[in-house]
């Protein structure tokens, strides 16, 4: 039978989170951290596949956050809205963690391995999220497109709020990005840039050849 160890998969989390600062990723091993936690090796193993994934331990609890909040959304919201609604909600996940998420993005900033691990891990929400507005009856292509149109808004907040010195919530950030998306949108539509200002017709440079009359 094997032996309880009272909140063993945060303890290993606090470790790695230590000897990740003092060492560096690359310098921790899976024994190190065990031996820091005061755990063994193969109770390491029983929590986390390898010590990348001590990093992305919350991302099942938040995708199920994520897929509860499109579930209970009302029925005649617009499936980006549904999508943004609930990801500013995941606010109260996040909250509690920023001093972690903080040291984590600039882990994840400064190795590719885990930028990988990272998009693997987006896409994967963004199949859940799709899935979860399928539920709700939204046609495929456009659930789909609402998923990964919420993962840009998500990945833009999430930066911005890990960077926040006035430490605004999560949430304001994910609202504002969501804006900045529809007013992207609404410019394209109206044939306007970024900035909101008509954009030039194409104007033939001196080389280029100009129509006969």
């Amino acid at each position: 039978m094997a032996r309880w160890e009272p909140d063993a998969s945060g303890r290993l989390v606090e470790a790695a989170m230590q000897l990740y600062r003092e060492r560096g990723f690359d310098r921790t091993t899976v024994a190190d951290i065990a031996a820091r936690a005061g755990l063994t090796e193969r109770t390491f193993f029983r929590y986390f596949a390898d010590k990348r994934e001590v990093l992305f331990s919350g991302s099942g609890t938040l995708q199920e956050l994520l897929v509860a909040k499109v579930a209970s959304a009302p029925a005649s919201t617009p499936p980006i809205d549904v999508v943004a609604g609930a990801l500013a909600e995941t606010a109260s996940f996040f909250e509690p963690r920023r001093d972690f998420a903080r040291q984590r993005h600039a882990l994840i900033v400064a190795h590719a391995e885990l930028q990988e691990r990272e998009l693997i891990k987006m896409a994967s929400l963004a199949v859940a999220i799709g899935e979860a507005l399928r539920r709700r009856g939204v046609p495929d292509s456009v659930a789909s497109l609402a998923a990964e149109a919420g993962i840009t808004i998500f990945k833009r907040a999430f930066e911005a709020w890990v960077g926040d010195g006035k430490k605004r919530d999560l949430g304001q950030h994910v609202r504002a990005a969501h804006a900045e998306l529809e007013g992207v949108v609404a410019g394209a539509r109206h044939g306007r840039g970024a900035a909101g200002r008509a954009e030039p017709r194409f104007k033939p440079g001196r080389g280029a050849r100009q129509p006969r009359r």
